[in-house]
């Protein structure tokens, strides 16, 4: 099956490559990848080539992000906006805009994680206030934080006319424009979340067998836990500042590769990396090629394509919680 999903990226990435808003040669991109000349092409491929990059970097930590959530939570609707991670990268960015004069683009990026961060650091302090070793309260800490940061956001930006209008090219995730820069200044966290996350992999198995057994072996179950939501929140936090929220893929990738690969951790996360960036490039090139010469954001297709789809894949029994 992680054969299988090589192959699906590797297709995806070519076609993120060679497809877009405006009809492009396929053989005239081969050519100029392999060293030919033309100014055209050379000028699409310095748009593509970021772009397809950074939206299959923030698949793969979205992917990941949500598998470590559902993991330790136990909860087959886990995904990153569980916890606060996308409220609070929205309450920051419009906290910076408002109060700090920052604008849409790039100096978004360093704006938004220090709110994911908050915002999950919240919640996992309201979650242990009541003493309980169960995820409920995490779960209610998160509803609570993520309904106060979106008072606060719906606040700002209707009484700040240009808030909403740096906010509303933020609010929906999309790949549009992306540059390397982009990546290289969200890069350490999601090195330290993915570093975390392989390292929690083997706690991970123990912990699915529940906490007396894992207790049993050795496990500290509840630094496993802290650790793999601090993994998440990175890796959500850094994707989330990168292109804006993108939804479905840290609900919905999890599902698929549990029923791919079962539920050892070890083989759940490479898979979580490989289908979480196939999703998300494939939904960006879909992205752009609807509505040609127009071009939708990945986030609304990621929604609207996504939701569906994974809700038959339930019904049927295909995969599991």
């Amino acid at each position: 099956m992680v054969g299988a999903a090589v192959v699906v990226l590797a297709l995806m990435t070519v076609a993120s490559l060679s497809l877009g808003s405006r009809e492009t040669d396929i053989a005239r991109m081969l050519a100029t990848l392999t060293g030919d000349e033309d100014p055209f092409m050379q000028q699409v491929l310095a748009a593509r080539v970021p772009r397809t990059v950074v939206g299959a970097t923030v698949g793969a930590a979205l992917a990941v992000a949500g598998m470590l959530i559902q993991s330790v939570m136990r909860n087959p609707l886990g995904e990153p906006g569980l916890l606060g991670v996308t409220m609070g990268a929205s309450a920051s960015v419009v906290t910076a805009t408002a109060f700090f004069g920052v604008s849409s683009g790039l100096a978004t990026v360093p704006a938004a994680i220090p709110g994911a961060v908050l915002a999950v650091t919240a919640v996992l302090l309201l979650g242990r206030q009541s003493g309980s070793t169960s995820v409920i309260p995490l779960v209610l800490a998160g509803a609570v934080v993520s309904a106060v940061l979106g008072a606060y956001v719906q606040a700002m930006i209707l009484t700040r006319p240009e808030v909403f209008d740096s906010y509303r090219h933020w609010m929906v995730g999309s790949l549009a424009g992306v540059r390397f820069e982009t990546l290289w200044t969200v890069l350490p966290a999601l090195i330290l979340g993915a570093v975390l996350a392989w390292a929690m992999t083997g706690s991970l198995n123990a912990v699915a067998l529940g906490e007396e057994v894992a207790t049993g072996l050795g496990v500290r179950v509840q630094w496993v836990r802290l650790a793999a939501l601090t993994a998440a929140t990175l890796l959500a936090a850094a994707a989330t500042a990168a292109v804006g929220p993108i939804a479905f893929v840290g609900l919905a990738v999890p599902h698929l590769v549990r029923a791919a690969v079962g539920t050892d951790h070890r083989w759940q996360l490479p898979m979580a990396v490989l289908l979480g960036a196939a999703l998300l490039l494939g939904a960006d090139v879909a992205a752009r090629i609807i509505a040609r010469p127009q071009e939708l954001m990945v986030g609304v297709v990621t929604a609207f394509v996504g939701a569906p789809f994974l809700l038959a894949a339930v019904r049927r029994g295909r995969v599991r919680g």
